[in-house]
Order: structure tokens, then sequence, then C-alpha cells
């Protein structure tokens, strides 16, 4: 999942410096001092041994006056040091992962819900939480939906970016596959009424909080096979350290317990034993910073025998937010008369499509924005039912958006003209006809070519086509002739038809691509892989 960047803001604070990990951190380290918990870290659960020998032997002294007292409350000091900080070490890395799951719990209970009561979009405000199965919810532009459901009526546009890292917003209407919504996605356009399908626990963010709650610490084999060696070696150092009074007595002198056990505590390895379990959950719960979830040390280090990745190309390959790069348009019309037409229904655009139009036509012909208020113009929206949108200005209706809905939309006001009578415009079916069908061919050419072809009308007539291009992230090409060095071979799998797929695989560099792929092509490829005996990964 790739979150959604916004400008002007201040980086997050450290997690080492963060109070609300770290403060929780402080109690849990010294909750970790139970020798039950210390075992699990042998050097580190012999420093603990040896702390608590020499501040009893402390005390003693204390009581009876012995001398060096000042020495021997300076060891007990950088011993318990030692041992907090491990747990410190462990308890901050660990609370990454808690933050993450608090996150999504809170996203979870602070959502609102839109009950319905009847057939009619009369409903009452209730928590998120108390809904049940069978629930109907109403869901408008600009809600968040509460949970996991079926669209029972209505279309609208949908922003998964949450869930799915795609920045492209989705369509999802009832009935066919595009019907099921995912609690804490968000509408973007017009509404819908969801049946909710999933009771409270068993949603989308509760499967995802346990996840995170449950990546619990499990050891590698690399980590167990170094556990082992500290292990050894801290045994070796006890007799070394044993041995040492027998080899002073023997020359005429004498070696304070305290004195052995600091020089025990220097010669073990107890850096490596203090952050070896930090460093491993640490890096899982790094990788949360990211989106990934990593259940444990295992699935960590066993990315590096990946043979074949797949990725998904929105988002993963390519930016996710397509760009203007060419006007391209009919017979008859001049690419300024298509480039004006089509940053005027872009000015109220703010998608990052309909930005690009507005910059594309400054920086190639000069064209500047203007303002919306003084032409008097009225902003057309895009909806998922249209799948257009546009502005109404001066008496003038210009409209840009897929290529098929644009046709419709034209062809219907010719239809309407023909049934009026008007003998002037009567004509006009077969221009349109003819400059549809160079629409359609510009359009083909574009999708040829990996890019997106977005038709404009103005007035009833075909002006051209916008070329949109999903661009190809940057680096992306070395950074897989990279993969291709370690002997990784690369897959992109996309949904757009072979012909874009093909141009942008290219032009990204990957070894081989996948095609209109659906969940189980997803499945049958990675199955023939492992069949191969290669190991898998997936990205996206």
């Amino acid at each position: 999942m790739e979150p959604v960047h916004k400008p002007n803001k201040r980086m997050p604070v450290s997690a080492m410096l963060d109070p609300k990990i770290v403060l929780p951190a402080i109690g849990a380290a010294f909750a970790k001092l139970d020798p039950r918990a210390m075992i699990k870290n042998p050097v580190m659960f012999v420093v603990e041994i040896v702390a608590a020998l020499t501040t009893v032997i402390f005390l003693r002294d204390l009581l009876t006056g012995g001398e060096n007292l000042g020495f021997t409350f300076q060891i007990i000091l950088w011993l318990w040091f030692t041992v907090l900080f491990a747990n410190l070490a462990e308890a901050v890395a660990e609370g990454r992962g808690k933050a993450q799951a608090e996150t999504l719990r809170k996203t979870r209970t602070e959502s609102q819900a839109k009950l319905l009561s009847g057939a009619g979009r009369d409903y009452k405000l209730v928590s998120g939480t108390s809904l049940k199965v069978g629930d109907l919810v109403l869901v408008e532009a600009g809600d968040t939906i509460p949970s996991d459901g079926e669209v029972i009526e209505g279309v609208a546009s949908v922003n998964e970016a949450a869930i799915t890292g795609e920045s492209a917003p989705v369509i999802r209407e009832s009935g066919g596959d595009r019907s099921a919504v995912t609690g804490g996605t968000q509408v973007l356009s017009d509404w819908i009424r969801v049946r909710i399908t999933a009771a409270q626990g068993s949603t989308f963010i509760d499967r995802m909080i346990k996840l995170v709650e449950g990546a619990e610490r499990q050891k590698t084999p690399n980590e167990i096979a170094l556990n082992i060696l500290l292990a050894g070696l801290t045994i070796i150092f006890v007799f070394a350290t044993v041995t040492i009074p027998s080899y002073a007595a023997y020359a005429g002198g004498s070696i304070s317990v305290i004195v052995l056990v600091a020089l025990f505590v220097t010669l073990i390895p107890t850096t490596i034993g203090a952050l070896l379990s930090a460093i491993g959950i640490a890096g899982m719960d790094r990788l949360v910073r990211f989106n990934v979830l990593a259940m444990s040390g295992r699935a960590v280090e066993a990315a590096g025998d990946v043979d074949t990745l797949l990725l998904d190309k929105t988002g993963t390959i390519t930016l996710g937010n397509r760009q203007a790069t060419a006007f391209r348009p009919v017979r008859g019309v001049t690419e300024q008369e298509l480039a004006d037409a089509a940053q005027l229904a872009s000015l109220a655009d703010e998608t990052p499509e309909g930005r690009s139009i507005v910059v594309l036509a400054k920086e190639k012909y000069g064209i500047r924005g203007r303002d919306m208020a003084e032409l008097g113009a009225t902003f057309v929206p895009f909806t998922a039912q249209t799948r257009m949108s546009g502005v109404d200005a001066g008496g003038s209706s210009v409209r840009k958006g897929a290529v098929d809905a644009i046709l419709n939309y034209v062809g219907g006001g010719a239809s309407t003209a023909i049934a009026s009578g008007n003998a002037a415009r009567a004509m006009q079916p077969v221009a349109l006809s003819e400059a549809g069908r160079e629409i359609s061919a510009i359009a083909d050419e574009v999708s040829k070519s990996g890019g997106t072809p977005l038709a404009v009308a103005k007035d009833g007539k075909l002006l051209g086509i916008v070329q949109l291009k999903d661009i190809v992230k940057g680096g992306i090409r070395e950074r897989f002739a990279e993969l291709r060095r370690m002997g990784i071979r690369t897959i992109m799998i996309t949904g757009d038809n072979p012909m874009t797929a093909a141009a942008i695989a290219a032009e990204a560099g990957v070894d081989d691509f996948l095609a209109q792929a659906t969940p189980e092509d997803k499945l049958k490829l990675i199955r023939d892989e492992q069949a191969k005996g290669k190991l898998v990964a997936m990205c996206g």
C-alpha cells in the first residue's frame, strides 16, 4: 500500500524521539526484566544475573561498611544500564508496530455511518463499529466507507489508495465483479447504497490489525546460529573468568568479585546480544512505514532468495497519475483549438490529469489560465455515470472524457437535433460518424503507444484526443537492470490491453509482462513459476 504524499508537511518525528512510543517503551523495558522473558536472550540473561549478584554484594558491603563502595556502585549502574538499554531498544522497535495497529484501530472506531432505515435516503448517523451484517448504509461523495460491504444501488468513484496503494480512483457499482467495497476507502463522487457483509471483528481493517499485532518476533535461521555462537562464547568467557582468581591467588594477589564481573561483561559480546533482536524488529517495523507488512524475520531473510518478482503496473512501476503529453486533433481542427477547449474544460478539474492538461496547453501553446468567475462558466464535474467532465460558458459547452462516453454524448445531441426537424443540423450525424471513426482511429493509435486517449468535444463537435501517459517512475529501468544482474527476473502485471502493456513494459525495462490479467491469471503465473523451482515475490 503507497501513501498519498502531501506537500509542505513536516517530516514525521523519529521513532526514537516520539514520546508516544518512547514513554510506553520505558515501562516495557522494566517489564522485560522478568527472567522468563530475559532467558530468550542468553547473553543479556547472564548480564542480568551478574547485575543482580553485584547489587546484592553492594548492599552487603553498604551494611557492613565495606570498601570501594563508589567503584562498586558505578559497576552496578553500568550493568543495569546495559540490560535496560537492550530492553528499551527492543521495546521501541516493537512500539512502531503497535502504533501502526493503533492507527488502524482508531480509523475503525472513529468512522461514522449513515444507517438507512428504509428504501429512501433518510438516514441516521451511527458509529461504524455498531454496524451488523445486512445493514444498509448510504455513502456520499467525501464520505469514508464505514465497513466492508456490497454496492446494491448507485455507482461511484472510490479512492482505494489506503488499501491498494493505487492513486487512481476506481469505479464501484451494483452488480458484476465491481460491487465489493472495503471499509476505510473514500467515495470521491456520486453516492452508493451499501449492504454490510462483514461482521465486526472480521472486516479488512480488523484483519490488518491482527496481522500487524500478530507479526511476532520470530528468529531467522541465521539469527539462531548467531545466538548459539554468542551463547557458546559466553560459556567460554565464564570459564575463563572463573579461573582468574586461582591464578591471582597463586601469584599472591586477590581480585574482587566486582572486578571479575566487570571483566566478564567486557569480554562477552553484550552489544551484539543487546541489539540483535532490536535490529530484527526495527527492520520489520521499518517496512511498515513503506506499507510492507513483514510477518517474521524469516520472511525478510527469504526475500534475499527471490528468483522471480511480479509487479503491479499502476502505482508500482508507474506513478499512477496520468499526464497529458500531446493534443491529437481531427481533420479540420487545429491543435491550438483542441488545446484551448481542453484547457477550458480542465480549469476547475483538480485531478492530476486535469492539471497536466492546463500545464501542457500553457507550455506548448502559451494558452494561459482564465478566471472561471469572469467567464461566467459552470464546471461540470466528473461522475461515474457520465465518465466525463467539462464546462458550460457563454452559451458553449465543452466536454472531455472517455472516448465512448464522448461519442455517446455527441451522438445523443445529434439524434435530438434530427428529432426536432432542424434541417441545417440534420446533416450533422454523417459528419459526426466520420469524426467518430477518426477519433476511434486516433484512440487506437494512442493505446498502441502505451497511452490513454481522452476525447474532447465542443458544442456537439468532436475536436480530437488528448493523449495521456502513465508516467514510468524515474530510475525504475535502472533498478530493474540491477535486479537482473542479481539474477531476479521481473514480470509486470496489468489489466491494460496487450498493446499498451507491451509499450509500458518496454519503457520500464521489465523482462516480461502479463496483460489483461485477472486474479486467476496472477495465481496461475505464480504457480507456473513455482513449478519451475522459483521463489516468487509479489510487489503491488
